[in-house]
């Protein structure tokens, strides 16, 4: 879907960009985005609508100086952090979809569920700016220049912030890789 939505603006122009095509192809990323940058499923459902309806009001002022999802990146930080400055964050627990899939065991399931948990926990931690870096890079695979760009600060900037965040994230879960290998000795 994504493909196609690129070789029909590469055939036709950015004026072949209609709002439909592009909540197709984007809104699976939008709501990942999202829920990787800290929000909860319900948080998550509600704030893509809000995005969607900012890229339906500023599509037609896109230029293509940027790659879409870096435009829209932008959006979802710039959305969400309205909406936290607007909101106290009430931590609601929500059933998420994709537990409704059914797991090859219950182990597995469980294990997955409580890596997800710690790592959007060890997120949490970060400052906002060394998280939207970190996200774009690793989770998202921008490159750097591209993360650069949706997080609008200087290029080496954005590699300070992604190998401080690094070092924080593997600060986190270092005393918990020594735990765990001490009890498999034991």
């Amino acid at each position: 879907m994504l493909a196609a939505l690129f070789i029909l603006v590469l055939a036709t122009g950015l004026a072949a960009l209609s709002f439909e095509d592009v909540f197709r192809a984007q809104a699976p990323f939008v709501y990942r985005t999202l829920r990787n940058l800290g929000a909860n499923t319900t948080e998550a459902e509600d704030l893509s609508q809000e995005v969607f309806v900012v890229i339906h009001r500023k599509l037609s002022g896109f230029e293509g100086r940027s790659k879409l999802e870096t435009w829209i990146y932008g959006i979802c930080i710039r959305t969400l952090s309205d909406w936290r400055r607007r909101a106290v964050r009430r931590e609601q627990p929500a059933a998420d979809p994709a537990a409704t899939l059914s797991a090859p065991s219950l182990e597995e399931e469980l294990v997955r569920r409580d890596r997800l948990t710690r790592l959007r926990g060890a997120l949490d931690r970060l400052d906002e700016d060394k998280r939207n870096v970190f996200v774009l890079f690793e989770l998202e695979q921008l490159s750097m220049k591209e993360v650069a760009q949706a997080v609008g600060c200087p290029l080496q900037t954005a590699y300070a912030r992604l190998y401080a965040g690094r070092r924080e994230l593997q600060a986190h879960f270092q005393p918990e890789t020594k735990e765990a290998r001490d009890e498999h000795r034991a």
